[in-house]
């Protein structure tokens, strides 16, 4: 069952919070962080993206660097710009995009839920994201970005979530992204029991985003227990920063695939061989998009196609044969372009679906790329199948929308 816990969070006063919250440190890289802080001292950039505050070109795994996001962060404290709660609670943050609402509880989530898998996952992680991520967790002794969850619907937290955002929230602002963040502290002691108590009922967690993020702040908590001859289990450093949302708000978009070229074919005989596995029907010069699950949207020459593949063709049995990316993977980029390995091959991007479709008509008509591949994004329930039944999905293929805005809640560690 999943062991969660309220904490003092660490969090800018109310005025300030819009000034201090920040996009996520991997969504953008130090020109643009720099850019986006350029005269706001209070930015959380100047915490998770340091190297802002050195000359362009400083490496962002300088040793100094890090030295300087513990320094920042210890400064925004004692400007107090960061103020921590003077109780545990739990939180609910929201966040707005298109008239549409999502909902979630901000938890302490437990280490040992993730080493022994009962906060589960759908990708797979590398060994040297996890430890750039481990660094800063072990210089800060905090998690400063919050990881994002997801969880079965449940009633009584639904109830929860209706009763507290009926008040006023603590933070409600609308970023430069146009998203809107709104935020509220829950400090009634019997709801906040209540709140342990539902979650400790779940069999499972699910990271929807953040799987470096999660591991790294796991692996750290797993460290300082080893080394800690007085370990019991209840230290703050046995939980980590999460927004868990309930399942059923959430919603993946596409993330789709552009490639440099043909493998060698004429747009013509792409299209050929394309027919083999796929009923190919073309659908002009306006922007296509797919309808449905097994439907794909190819770009090529100025055209917009749709594809369909046929029956036969993948298996409809296997979760991860039967997901879309597979079935694209295979059938398209590895059987007729030669593309085996997406973590690496050079020959192919992914352009999220916040994007656009016109994103990937932009990269083609360029000359940048010679055709593109949008995908019917993957649901909820599929990836919560993959995770339960211990597969793991193919590289890109869920994009959430809207991000966790960082700087909104900190967990100490200590």
């Amino acid at each position: 069952m999943a062991k969660v816990k309220p904490f003092r969070g660490v969090r800018p006063p109310r005025e300030l919070a819009a000034k201090v919250a920040s996009r996520p440190y991997d969504v953008l890289n130090s020109e643009e962080a720099r850019s986006e802080a350029e005269g706001n001292d209070m930015s959380l950039y100047h915490i998770i993206k340091p190297e802002i505050d050195f000359a362009p070109g400083t490496d962002e795994h300088d040793p100094k660097v890090y030295e300087r996001a513990v320094a920042n962060y210890h400064a925004f404290k004692d400007q107090g710009w960061l103020v921590q709660d003077d109780k545990d609670h739990y939180y609910i943050y929201a966040q707005t995009m298109n008239g549409r609402t999502q909902y979630g509880f901000v938890i302490g989530a437990n280490v040992d839920d993730y080493l022994n898998g009962v906060i589960k996952k759908h990708e797979l992680t590398r060994r040297d994201k996890e430890e750039d991520r481990m660094k800063h967790v072990r210089a800060q002794n905090a998690n400063i970005e919050p990881v994002f969850f997801a969880f079965p619907d449940n009633e009584v937290l639904s109830d929860i979530i209706k009763t507290v955002t009926t008040g006023e929230p603590e933070y409600d602002f609308t970023a430069d992204d146009g998203f809107g963040h709104h935020f509220w502290v829950i400090d009634d002691d019997e709801m906040i029991k209540t709140i342990t108590a539902e979650f400790d009922k779940m069999p499972a967690l699910y990271i929807a985003d953040g799987h470096h993020r999660t591991a790294a702040a796991a692996l750290v908590g797993a460290e300082k227990a080893k080394n800690n001859p007085r370990h019991n289990g209840d230290e703050e450093y046995n939980y980590f920063l999460a927004v868990a949302f309930p399942a059923s708000h959430l919603k993946i978009i596409d993330y789709n695939r552009v490639v440099k070229d043909l493998n060698g074919l004429s747009p013509a005989e792409f299209l050929e061989k394309l027919s083999k596995n796929f009923e190919v029907l073309d659908k002009g010069t306006l922007p296509y998009r797919p309808t449905r699950l097994h439907e794909f949207s190819l770009y090529l020459e100025d055209h917009w196609y749709s594809l369909v593949p046929r029956p036969g063709t993948y298996d409809p049995t296997d979760p991860i044969g039967v997901l879309d990316v597979t079935i694209s993977s295979d059938l398209i980029l590895r059987d007729i372009l030669g593309i085996t390995d997406l973590r690496s091959d050079k020959r192919i991007d992914f352009v999220g679906g916040i994007r656009g479709l016109d994103e990937l008509k932009r990269r083609v008509d360029s000359g940048e790329m010679a055709m593109a591949l949008a995908l019917y994004p993957v649901s909820m329930d599929q990836l919560m199948t993959i995770a339960d039944t211990g597969n793991i999905m193919p590289p890109k293929t869920t994009w959430f929308e809207p991000k966790l805005r960082s700087g909104l809640i900190i967990h100490e560690l200590d």
